[in-house]
């Protein structure tokens, strides 16, 4: 097993180090070279899309990376890596991966002010602590996505085939059991 990492901007390293005490062997995916490599799975963090999805392309990463997640490459995409898998996105017309049928409101939360935590339910997990900072959430599922989790009725978490979305960041708040990461792990495996 061998799990990539974005790891050109964003919140990448909090990734790997829950991913490890896991188990599981990492690699930063910083070049085209990386991404050549045999992967399991994949993570896209959160940082800022607009500076991720131009510099996947400026480091010629983007068409190999978005052919492996096409062909079923296990997706890990926290807040900004929504955004990237995102085939719309209802304030913005610059799409990314577009790998995903969802429709995504950027910083729908507000500003970095509108910041938050707070539990709420996945599916299958129970409650998990979920942060959100100038997070995105899903406006509209297309069909064959499954709606995991929701908070103030807004989805928040959605999973199509290989590709879990999430609004917020678990690498922030990892409780002990670690759960979205194991859940990521699981789908890894399969």
């Amino acid at each position: 097993m061998m799990i990539g990492v974005l790891a050109v901007q964003g919140a990448f390293i909090e990734h790997i180090q829950a991913l490890r005490a896991l188990g599981a062997p990492c690699i930063e995916l910083r070049q085209k070279a990386d991404v050549e490599q045999e992967l399991t799975g994949l993570v896209l963090p959160g940082g800022e899309s607009t500076v991720q999805g131009k510099l996947l392309r400026d480091l010629d990463m983007y068409a190999a990376l978005k052919e492996k997640i096409q062909q079923g490459l296990p997706v890990l995409a926290t807040c900004a890596g929504m955004i990237l898998l995102a085939e719309h996105l209802s304030n913005d017309d610059k799409v990314h991966f577009a790998t995903m049928p969802i429709t995504v409101k950027r910083n729908a939360y507000g500003r970095q002010l509108g910041s938050f935590h707070t539990q709420a339910d996945f599916a299958g997990l129970g409650s998990v602590p979920m942060t959100f900072i100038r997070a995105p959430y899903i406006e509209s599922a297309g069909a064959g996505v499954k709606v995991l989790a929701e908070v103030d009725g807004r989805i928040v978490a959605a999973r199509y085939g290989d590709q879990l979305a999430l609004a917020f960041h678990p690498e922030l708040d990892l409780d002990k059991s670690m759960a979205i990461h194991k859940y990521f792990l699981a789908m890894c495996e399969k």
